[in-house]
């Protein structure tokens, strides 16, 4: 496997300039000659649909849902970042980009994290034009706040709606586009596989999840836009739909997955209340703009919280960390919240959770304006808990919330298969080890509306126009085989246990070993955990049903399955990287609780190949060099 990151020369902040001038372009009469499938309509999926069909590419969309409005998308909350510097307090691209750059604690490439921090400023202004209902002043400019990891206020918001907002302004350009009859829809249709045709990505495979027809499509370049693989958990903030087949099944034909262990736990979730749940709820990051978080100073204290007094009150990322208190970047604010529930301070009935508490903004700013800002968000917490968060504290705990990791993408958004495009959470490219608080809506936007229009063409300029290939070539006879041997070998185990009760099982594993914290033992032990269930899955599954029809068993044994072989990855990739940095923990490797790297070993990517069934991945890695910051021990105290 070749890495060839494809970095423009030159000064860092002329890089994108330069590379947009210099790449090949595509005739405007060649454009519709050339057929492109967008697999997933979310944020990056929709805005590349659209922008590449109005360049004039000839456009196929798919979506799991029965509407692109249903993507993931919607559920981001609170906002979307940008380097308008509106608040004037000294904001700007070098400054969103360093953010970014040490959020990510020096693990993210450089010159993909500056474009995205250039790029930010346009997708305002993409967005405000297509009717998003951003936030505004009283006096009508867009209003800004903070999130964590920053000290300046970039984040622009649609109250609580961010994600929602946001996806109605690129479903709008996208149902557009389908209007005109320049991209084809289609919605209930599910990717199971990549067809890679002389060593390029050529079409895939579907099946229709009504019908369970199986259909090949055939194109001259596949976008993969299918979000992140957080569900490995099974409890998680994802939506239970969100899955990695799409990406796991191109690993599986040859594109490298990069870092998968960077599994981002974010600190603002309502806590797990019983082995029934199915997801777990996040509360927006843009609360801890006006809560404080709190636990009681003395272990084992289980009054409740209006009758422990400030003296007895520890606000502990306040003392921890009085640079940026309570806006503590996510991976941070999560491990100490643990570090306080494991000393038993932890509130609630199970010990794992601390106060998110608005009291204090509340007598300064009156409950009106902390209903303004924050109303569905309570409505949400009130609706699931029954508990009023105006007059008691929030309870809340860290969970798994968004993956870094994903398909290593060069600096066009190409995978290691030519042909093959990964956009948004799906690639691994511009958040390192640990992604600063919203920046996922900026980077799928910026990915499908400004990048890849960019790019794409320099790749399909050297095709021939009018050469992609017939969707009934062996190769694609072959692929369709092998994804009807799949469904109907599950569907033949008819085992006694759930594909549930696996899922809840994978989910315990990864939980205890690959979480908040790892170590050498615990991630030994689930490298031999994990392949045994995976032996009993395929021994002892009951998928129920057939394929010829509406069969949601058999999507979700599906998707299990492939749970069960990336859950392996990145417990191996997770031992490999003999570090701390971000999200990924390892306790062998720790100053007074921080994150201790190791950068002259593994100041890097690492790259793993799928080498078959049962074989065990090769590592490869690619430098992150950095020309224009140096890498530093990360602090926000």
């Amino acid at each position: 496997m070749k890495l060839d990151a494809k970095i423009p020369s030159g000064p860092l902040e002329q890089k994108w300039t330069r590379h947009i001038a210099e790449s090949r372009l595509v005739a405007p009469n060649n454009k519709r000659k050339y057929r492109v499938l967008v697999v997933g309509t979310g944020l990056a999926g929709a805005s590349a649909a659209a922008s590449l069909s109005e360049l004039g590419y000839q456009v196929t969309a798919l979506c799991f849902h029965d509407t692109a409005r249903r993507a993931h998308s919607i559920a981001a909350q609170g906002g979307i970042n940008a380097a308008k510097n509106y608040q004037n307090d000294g904001d700007s691209v070098w400054r969103l980009f360093y953010d970014t750059i040490k959020g990510g604690d020096f693990r993210a490439r450089e010159a993909n994290v500056h474009r995205l921090a250039e790029v930010s400023t346009r997708i305002i202004d993409q967005c405000v034009a297509q009717g998003v209902p951003f936030a505004r002043e009283y006096g009508g400019l867009l209003a800004n706040r903070s999130f964590g990891g920053a000290q300046v206020s970039r984040t622009f918001y649609a109250r609580g709606q961010t994600g929602q907002q946001l996806l109605l302004g690129a479903y709008s350009a996208l149902m557009k586009q389908v209007g005109a009859g320049a991209v084809r829809l289609l919605a209930n249709t599910e990717m199971l596989d990549l067809v890679v045709v002389d060593g390029r990505a050529q079409g895939i495979v579907t099946r229709d999840l009504n019908t369970g027809k199986i259909e090949r499509l055939a194109a001259d370049a596949v976008v993969l836009a299918t979000g992140g693989y957080g569900n490995v958990f099974n409890l998680s903030t994802y939506a239970r739909g969100s899955n990695a087949t799409a990406i796991w099944r191109a690993h599986r034909r040859g594109a490298g997955f990069a870092n998968p262990c960077f599994t981002q736990i974010h600190p603002t979730c309502i806590p797990v209340s019983g082995d029934y749940q199915s997801k777990l709820t996040l509360m927006s990051e843009s609360l801890r703009n006006d809560g404080r978080c709190w636990v009681p100073a003395r272990a084992g204290d289980k009054r409740r919280p209006r009758e422990i007094p400030e003296a007895e009150r520890d606000y502990y990322l306040e003392r921890m960390y009085p640079a940026f208190g309570n806006l503590a970047p996510r991976d941070i604010a999560s491990r100490a919240a643990k570090r306080v529930c494991d000393e038993g301070r932890g509130v609630g009935e199970s010990g794992l959770g601390v106060y998110l508490d608005f009291s204090d903004s509340i007598n300064r700013l009156g409950l009106d304006a902390i209903k303004e800002r924050y109303g569905n968000l309570f409505d949400i917490y009130h609706e699931i808990t029954a508990e009023n968060a105006y007059e008691t504290p929030m309870r809340i705990f860290p969970a798994v919330h968004y993956t870094m990791g994903g398909l290593w993408v060069d600096y066009n958004l190409m995978a290691t298969i030519p042909g093959l495009f990964v956009l948004g959470e799906a690639n691994f490219s511009d958040h390192g080890a640990n992604r600063l608080g919203a920046s996922a809506l900026m980077q799928g936007l910026a990915d499908g509306y400004f990048v890849l229009p960019n790019t794409i063409g320099n790749y399909l300029a050297t095709l021939k126009p009018g050469a992609c290939p017939a969707p009934d070539g062996p190769e694609f006879l072959a692929v369709e085989a092998g994804v009807t041997a799949k469904l109907k070998r599950l569907l033949e185990v008819k085992g006694q246990r759930t594909i549930t009760d696996f899922h809840k099982r994978l989910g315990r594993v990864l939980w205890e070993h690959c979480g908040m914290a790892r170590n050498r033992r615990g991630l030994e032990e689930a490298i031999k955990l994990i392949p045994a269930l995976r032996q009993e899955f395929w021994e002892d599954v009951r998928v129920p049903g057939d394929a010829g029809n509406l069969n949601q068993s058999l999507e979700r044994a599906g998707r299990v399955a492939d749970f069960l072989e990336l859950a392996e990855l990145m417990c191996r990739d997770a031992l490999a990287r003999e570090e701390s940095c971000g999200c990924h923990f390892r306790e062998e490797y720790e100053e007074e609780g921080e994150c201790k790297r190791r950068d002259a070993e593994f100041a890097h990517a690492a790259v793993w190949e799928w080498q078959g069934e049962e074989q065990a991945p090769t590592r490869h890695t690619e430098p992150l060099a950095y020309e224009s910051v140096k890498m530093t021990t990360r602090s926000y105290k």
